[in-house]
């Protein structure tokens, strides 16, 4: 199996550049972003040319409603945040950009998601566009909360670079039977995290047993890195054990 670092949450006490080298250094194969925006992208792609790791993607900005992209009278922010993440994306070689929903319950949210999803989808033909559903609990009131509501988004704005990222940390909690959840969406996943529930920390503590996820992914024909999107609770070095064991599988 492969993985992928997510240093939203890993070696956060250093700038970016010096967490892409660390993710190198602890044996990742790919790294991704959540917001990496002050960070100038020469300085980014130069770490990530230095360590040969790819970035799989970067999230849109969050503003203070924890996205954008589904509040009706925030559309223009919404494409403009859509365009500088596509941009950034395109300056670091990174292959996705999650456009992040926001928390709204306006009557207009669906139309204007798939609004901005679309011109997402068009303005970057050459990256992939992902959605992802939150669950209530960590983010109350979020637009986006089920893989289900997911697909409806993916199929009504019909675009080939539309996929969906499964989170394994929020789908179990929302969900459950992550294995055939899996199965059935395989066709519309295009990133995979996952992080121990119910505490988000080291995927090797918890209730789902990634020992035999990991390997039915893997048989579902998964190959990409998978990311490793938890919180280590300090030090991330020190997180790391359960790594050359699932990379193993």
């Amino acid at each position: 199996m492969r993985f992928s670092a997510n240093l939203g949450f890993f070696w956060t006490d250093r700038p970016l550049p010096d967490a892409i080298r660390a993710a190198g250094a602890a044996g990742f194969d790919a790294v991704e972003m959540h917001w990496p925006y002050d960070t100038p992208v020469d300085a980014v792609r130069a770490a990530l040319d230095e360590t040969g790791l790819p970035c799989l993607g970067l999230n849109t900005r969050r503003g203070d409603t924890n996205g954008l992209s589904a509040i009706p009278e925030k559309a223009n922010a919404a494409r403009a945040a859509v365009d500088e993440a596509v941009a950034y994306a395109r300056a670091i070689g990174a292959g996705a950009v999650h456009v992040m929903a926001g928390i709204t319950d306006a009557p207009g949210a669906d139309a204007a998601f798939r609004a901005t999803l679309a011109h997402a989808c068009d303005s970057a033909q050459d990256l992939t566009i992902l959605i992802e559903p939150l669950n209530t609990r960590d983010v109350p009131g979020y637009f986006l909360t089920a893989t289900d509501q997911a697909v409806a988004v993916i199929e009504a704005v019909a675009r080939p670079n539309l996929k969906l990222m499964f989170d394994c940390y929020h789908v179990q909690i929302m969900e459950g039977d992550l294995t055939r959840r899996a199965a059935a969406l395989r066709d519309h996943i295009g990133h995979i995290q996952f992080a121990g529930v119910p505490e988000r920390g080291c995927p090797d503590e918890g209730e789902v047993a990634y020992g035999r996820l990991l390997p039915a992914l893997r048989d579902m024909g998964w190959t990409a890195p998978i990311g490793a999107e938890y919180k280590p609770g300090g030090d991330t070095d020190a997180s790391l054990g359960w790594l050359a064991d699932y990379r193993a599988l």
